[in-house]
C-alpha cells in the first residue's frame, strides 16, 4: 500500500474499525473509503456489489461484524451467525470479483476449541468442540476464514485472516446486555461508586483466565500484517499474558476509584476456562503490542467517563 492507495475499512465506526482508520491516518495514508450502516447495508449483496462496482477499492480491512458478549452471544444466536456470515461473505466475493490486491479479514480467538491447548496455537483449529456459549459466532467467523483460504488456493487472491484476542479500548460497546466482559466491569464499577452501591456483581467464578488486547495495539499490527504478511494461514494477535477475571475485576475496581466489594455469581456461566494465544507467530515477525495492560485500562476508562457515560 502507499499514500494513495483506495483502501476500504468496512465497519469503520465500530471499535476496531476505528482504530485502524486512525491509525491508516496517522501513518498518511489519505484515500481511505467508509460507509456507514445506513449507507451500506453489508448483509445485502446487491448494496455491497454496488458498493465496489463504484469504489473499486485497492485494499479492504474487513472490520465489520456483528459481536457481542456472552450473554448477547447466548440470546441472539441466529443474528449472530446469519449477520456475520453475510457480511463477510459479500465483502470477500465482491473483492475477488473486482481485483482487491489485499483483503485482511478480522477473526476471533473464539475459534479455537473450548479445551485447546494453552497458548493456543494457530494449528488448533478445528480439533475440538467449540464453546457453546458463542458457537454461532465462532462458526461464522471459521467460514470467513475457510472462504479466504478457499479464494487464495483457487483464484490466488491475496486474503489473509487474522485471529485477536479479547480487546478493549475507546469506542468499546458498553451495554451491559452485549458488552464483552471488560467493558461491562468498567460500566458496572463506575455506576456502583456514583450511584454509591456496596457491591458488584461479576458473572462466574472469576477463575477463568482472558487475555486482553487494547485495540490501538491491534490496529498497528493489522497494518504491519498487511504490509509485511503474505500467507492464507491464520496468524494469532494478542499479547502472550492473562489474567483471573477476579484480577481483572480488581484492576477495574481500583482505577473506577470504587471502594465497596466484588461479588461473585457462580450460577453465571464463565465460559472458557483459559483463552491466551500463542503469539510467537507474530512475534518472529517482528512485532509486539506498545501499551501495558494498566495504563491503557486507564485510557479507556477514560474514554468511557468523557465519551460514552455522559
Amino acid at each position: 500500500m502507499d499514500a494513495d492507495s483506495k483502501i476500504y475499512i468496512a465497519g469503520h465506526r465500530g471499535m476496531v474499525g476505528s482504530a485502524i482508520t486512525s491509525r491508516l491516518k496517522q501513518e498518511g495514508y489519505r484515500n481511505l473509503i467508509t460507509r456507514t450502516r445506513q449507507e451500506l447495508d453489508a448483509t445485502n449483496q446487491r448494496q455491497v456489489e454496488e458498493f465496489f462496482n463504484q469504489e473499486k477499492p485497492e485494499y479492504v480491512f474487513l472490520a465489520a461484524a456483528k459481536v457481542g458478549g456472552i450473554l448477547a452471544n447466548s440470546k441472539y444466536p441466529a443474528e449472530f451467525i446469519y449477520e456475520n456470515l453475510a457480511i463477510q461473505t459479500n465483502i470477500i466475493h465482491q473483492a475477488y470479483r473486482h481485483g482487491v490486491k489485499k483483503l485482511l479479514f478480522l477473526g476471533s480467538s473464539c475459534i479455537y476449541p473450548r479445551n485447546a491447548p494453552q497458548p493456543m496455537k494457530e494449528e488448533y483449529l478445528l480439533t475440538g468442540e467449540l464453546e457453546p456459549t458463542n458457537e454461532a459466532y465462532a462458526v461464522a467467523k471459521i467460514a470467513g476464514i475457510k472462504m479466504c483460504q478457499a479464494y487464495n488456493r483457487q483464484y490466488k487472491a491475496n486474503f489473509i485472516s487474522v485471529m485477536p484476542t479479547n480487546l478493549y479500548g475507546p469506542g468499546d460497546n458498553f451495554d451491559l446486555e452485549t458488552a464483552h466482559v471488560l467493558a461491562a466491569l468498567i460500566r458496572k464499577f463506575h455506576e456502583a461508586r456514583v450511584e454509591g452501591k456496596p457491591c458488584v456483581e461479576v458473572w462466574g467464578s472469576g477463575e477463568p483466565r482472558r487475555e486482553f488486547l487494547y485495540v490501538e495495539d491491534l490496529a498497528d499490527a493489522c497494518l504491519f500484517l498487511m504490509q509485511n504478511y503474505n500467507c492464507s494461514e491464520i496468524i494469532n494477535i494478542g499479547t502472550g499474558k492473562d489474567m483471573t477475571i477476579l484480577e481483572l475485576a480488581e484492576k477495574t475496581k481500583e482505577i473506577a476509584g470504587y471502594e465497596g466489594e466484588i461479588k461473585l455469581d457462580r450460577s453465571k456461566p464463565d465460559g472458557v476456562p483459559q483463552k491466551m494465544l500463542d503469539v510467537s507467530k507474530l512475534t518472529n515477525l517482528g512485532w509486539k503490542p506498545g501499551h501495558d495492560f494498566f495504563s491503557a485500562l486507564v485510557k479507556t476508562y477514560q474514554w468511557f467517563t468523557g465519551n460514552y457515560y455522559t
